[in-house]
């Protein structure tokens, strides 16, 4: 018995069924469904201004969705959106939990730690000695960081540089270690891809992988996503001639296809769509997703 339970996967299994959000001026994504396995390597793929960031931020108990419903590890959403949030982590979004530029790589793990320690610590380690609580709390350090790959020699001034000095790949690693110091069981990232190099991109799938591999199940959002993982295609929609006509979104494993064949159904991949409604689409979805990020809070 207790050997089964340690081999269960960690991570939180991820499902979609018709999935939608919508502000006053908009729908931010919708007719979003999708199954992921605990432990899988989930990417939002698609332009910026298709509701990329809002479906992440729903799918982790941040937005409130409008129409359909999921599930983060069997509690639903969005009625268990705190509980959700307890089982959930996120990188760096920005406008909702950005790195301060002015701290350095230590006073963000630090702070961090003492408030993991703090707010999701058990009474118990509450009441443990200072010299065992300050251990404890370098040990998780230790430990987020070897996972997220920040290797704290080789920065110009090790745990001392400051957040402005990073590079936009340290940055992203320093986010995923703070995320991680919470253990969670879903991990989200945004703008996983943003002003990377390709070598830069293949170092932090290969990271999503090695996360994924020890348990945890990662959400995405990036440009294009890499092969082997679960794609959740989001699309802005062209000018509709009839008011309200949907966009397509695809969920399908990335794979070395031509991209006129993301559309196309196949096999265990269904196809779902995205409103943006009428107008303007690109601007209507960014609107509704501001919209919405609004209404329903960014912690």
């Amino acid at each position: 018995m207790g050997a089964e339970t340690e081999e269960r996967p960690h991570g939180a299994a991820v499902v979609a069924d018709g999935f939608g959000l919508r502000g006053p001026r908009g729908w931010a994504f919708r007719k979003v469904s999708f199954r992921a396995e605990p432990g899988s390597l989930v990417a939002i793929e698609g332009p910026s201004g298709s509701g990329r960031t809002c479906l992440l931020l729903a799918l982790t108990g941040r937005m409130k969705a409008k129409e359909g419903h999921a599930e983060v590890g069997g509690l639903p959403l969005p009625r268990k959106m705190a509980a959700v949030r307890r089982i959930s982590a996120l990188g760096q979004v920005p406008g909702v939990n950005e790195l301060d530029p002015a701290f350095t790589v230590a006073e963000h793990l630090r702070e961090r730690a003492l408030l993991q320690r703090r707010f999701d610590g058990s009474v118990r380690a509450l009441l443990r000695r200072p010299g065992t609580r300050a251990a404890e709390t370098r040990a998780r350090i230790e430990e987020a960081v070897t996972a997220a790959g920040l290797d704290l020699d080789a920065l110009p001034k090790g745990g001392r540089t400051s957040v402005r000095d990073l590079e936009r790949l340290e940055a992203l690693r320093l986010s995923i270690a703070l995320a991680l110091l919470g253990r969670p069981r879903l991990l989200a990232v945004d703008d996983t891809d943003l002003k990377l190099s390709d070598a830069a991109r293949t170092e932090v799938w290969a990271l999503l992988r090695s996360l994924t591999a020890a348990g945890t199940t990662v959400l995405a959002v990036c440009s294009e996503a890499p092969e082997g993982a679960l794609r959740i295609t989001t699309e802005a929609a062209e000018t509709p001639e009839v008011p309200g006509a949907p966009a397509e979104v695809s969920t399908e494993k990335a794979a070395d296809a031509p991209e006129d064949t993301a559309a196309e159904d196949t096999a265990g991949a269904p196809r779902t769509g995205t409103d943006t409604g009428a107008g303007d689409p690109a601007s209507t979805t960014e609107e509704g997703a501001a919209d919405a990020l609004a209404e329903t809070g960014r912690s």
